[in-house]
């Protein structure tokens, strides 16, 4: 990337600034030495810039620096092409002030995170791996996604997976996943597989989150189901209590307390709980062999069946 040449100075524009930012500008006029190096961009114009600096920030601009020329000249040249003159202008401008603006990350953030990975600068990296990801769209995150691949950007490569599985269906229309079809098909397979593993801990989730949910219920029930047989709660209690004794306020659980007192009466009430025709029945049946399982003081427990279901296997 780096090359000494012999072209004359008057040959190719030269700017010393006007690119740069006016801090910048009076920064560079006003505190270093003369400049012992030029940028040579894309367009043929040169930035001029010192050679401490460069490899102070850059280990790559300092390996280029330092490496024997072809060509004996006392004018050294180093070319940084394939970006726009600006976004080159910019790194420069970062070398020396470790700042960049909102303005010019949102314009050149894209070019500036390739120049940063190219030539070993991390604080920049950083800076334009948040900046691009806080401006991904439909239309660009299968480019950025490739260019976080190239630049080995792991939070930005995340990032754009993310939006290509929450937003498949939009970016499947985009000119930027036709064209990455046709190019590189593995790194559609890379996203399919993505996309599928996304969905499965989705799912995963759902169901965790399904079984903590019936958990709850279930272990409410239980509480419930003691508090109903050893209390009494409104309509329903153990058989020993007098009626008044029964008729209690409401629980702090009554929401529960309530349908678990009407699946009660149904239960000593329901003709069909013999035979198993009844469903209602089969739920308080099973309610009543769970609590068995668990109860660890079957001598004394007051909930109806206890001491006897706690004899019989629970998946009998």
């Amino acid at each position: 990337m780096e090359e000494t040449h012999n072209t004359a100075t008057a040959a190719t524009p030269t700017i010393s600034g006007e690119l740069m930012s006016s801090d910048f500008q009076f920064s560079y006029q006003n505190s270093l030495p003369k400049p012992d190096v030029q940028i040579l961009t894309s367009n043929g114009l040169r930035i001029p810039a010192h050679t401490g600096i460069l490899a102070s920030v850059s280990p790559v601009l300092e390996n280029i620096i330092d490496r024997p020329h072809k060509h004996h000249s006392s004018e050294k040249i180093i070319p940084i092409l394939g970006v726009p003159c600006d976004a080159v202008s910019l790194f420069i401008q970062f070398l020396y002030s470790s700042r960049c603006s909102e303005e010019e990350l949102e314009k050149y953030g894209i070019h500036l995170l390739a120049l940063s990975h190219v030539y070993l600068v991390p604080q920049l990296k950083h800076t334009c791996s948040k900046a691009v990801g806080h401006r991904l769209t439909v239309e660009n995150v299968v480019d950025v996604l490739q260019l976080a691949r190239l630049c080995d950007s792991p939070d930005l490569y995340v990032k754009c997976m993310k939006m290509l599985s929450d937003n498949f269906k939009a970016v499947e229309k985009t000119e930027g996943w036709k064209f990455m079809q046709e190019n590189d098909p593995f790194l559609e397979l890379e996203i399919l597989r993505f996309i599928d593993e996304a969905e499965s801990r989705k799912k995963r989730t759902r169901r965790h989150r399904e079984e903590q949910r019936l958990f709850m219920e279930l272990s409410e029930a239980m509480e419930c189901l003691e508090h109903i047989c050893t209390e009494g709660c409104t309509t329903v209690g153990p058989c020993d209590l007098g009626p008044s004794n029964k008729r209690r306020g409401p629980c702090n659980k009554f929401s529960t307390c309530e349908g678990l007192q009407l699946l009660i009466k149904h239960f000593t009430m329901c003709k069909n709980r013999v035979n198993g025709k009844c469903s209602r029945c089969k739920r308080m049946g099973q309610l009543l062999r769970l609590h068995s399982s668990i109860c660890d003081q079957t001598d004394s427990c007051r909930v109806p069946l206890c001491r006897y279901l706690n004899k019989i296997p629970l998946f009998c």
